[in-house]
């Protein structure tokens, strides 16, 4: 039987476990990198794992956190990033370890008295390799899952004049924009405080506030994921009126991570502007998906019905978003 050991990580690892996410990993993203996960240190109190064998072959890393629900302890992998869940070495991504993986990982959390354990699995689009054999292993397991539901192009099947990809409705409301001479164009740190101002507002109108303060957006740009995150923003003569943050997952996801709209200006069609713009952008830099991200709430189970539509309308196929659950 394969032989695993299983760790806590630390601090002196932090160099190792980046690389190995980001270089020998199926699955990992800058999202489960220390990079990204440490700007929200303070937030969490983070119990991550590594399991290797031998001396220091790395076979997995999960990042994750330590949650207290009515007094349950619970392994969450992760609360700070949308993907999280169990992060396997390519070298390594098959039916023998992936089993000696959940087995070990499964023992420990138990030692440890964890009470139930969540595990956010990387979409499909953002991984090197499907999430099946994980998903196999955690089914077999007695795991639950939950879905939110994504909305993504596949550039290799998009027409290159992209109002053809366009629903009538969305091709009609876009040529409407065309009209109102807007400008498009890719954000400095100077101009970050308007776009969040633009996001908060948009916001406002359903009772809630962006994840992430001003503050983490510019330490975001000038510092912690300068080569990852990108602004841009739709401006009516000198005023800003539309705008996203982008997360780059190297050359193959162009994702949208926020997209706002001043609610006074919305008769000019800026959404469609901003949308049919950055698509350009993503399809011109050579990625090859486009992501819109999810469009549900509560764990999955209402979907923005409203929302969704707006984002189908520009030619979308559907990704899911899988987290799995189980009580110990």
């Amino acid at each position: 039987m394969l032989e695993l050991k299983i760790m806590r990580y630390c601090e002196s690892f932090r160099e190792k476990w980046d690389d190995f996410v980001m270089n020998h990993s199926v699955n990992g993203t800058f999202l489960q990198t220390r990079r990204f996960l440490e700007y929200h240190r303070e937030r969490f109190e983070d119990v991550s794992l590594v399991i290797y064998k031998g001396n220091d072959t790395v076979v997995a890393v999960i990042p994750a956190c330590v949650t207290y629900d009515g007094g349950k302890k619970g392994f969450n992998a992760h609360c700070g990033s949308t993907f999280g869940g169990i992060v396997m070495a390519e070298l390594f991504y098959d039916i023998e370890h992936v089993d000696a993986v959940m087995t070990i990982l499964e023992a420990e959390l138990r030692r440890q008295g964890y009470q139930e354990v969540r595990l956010k699995i990387t979409s499909e689009i953002f991984a090197k390799q499907n999430g099946n054999l994980l998903y196999y292993f955690l089914f077999q397991r007695g795991y639950a899952s939950y879905d939110e539901l994504s909305c993504y192009i596949d550039f290799a099947s998009y027409d290159e004049d992209i109002a053809l990809n366009f629903t009538s409705g969305r091709r009609r409301d876009y040529k409407y924009s065309l009209k109102n001479d807007l400008t498009f164009l890719k954000l400095e740190e100077r101009q970050i405080a308007d776009f969040y101002a633009i996001l908060c507002g948009n916001l406002e109108k359903f009772g809630a506030k962006p994840v992430h303060s001003l503050e983490e957006l510019l330490e975001f740009k000038e510092s912690r994921l300068s080569d990852i995150v990108e602004f841009y923003g739709v401006y009516k003569e000198e005023q800003m009126i539309a705008g996203s943050m982008v997360f780059l997952f190297g050359r193959q996801v162009f994702h949208t991570q926020y997209l706002a709209a001043d609610q006074n200006c919305l008769k000019l069609y800026p959404m469609n502007f901003l949308d049919a713009n950055l698509i350009c952008t993503a399809r011109e830099r050579g990625f090859r998906y486009f992501s819109f991200g999810t469009s549900t709430e509560e764990h999955g189970t209402v979907l923005n019905k409203k929302l969704a539509a707006f984002k189908e309308g520009f030619g979308t196929q559907h990704g899911l978003n899988r987290t799995f659950v189980k009580e110990l």
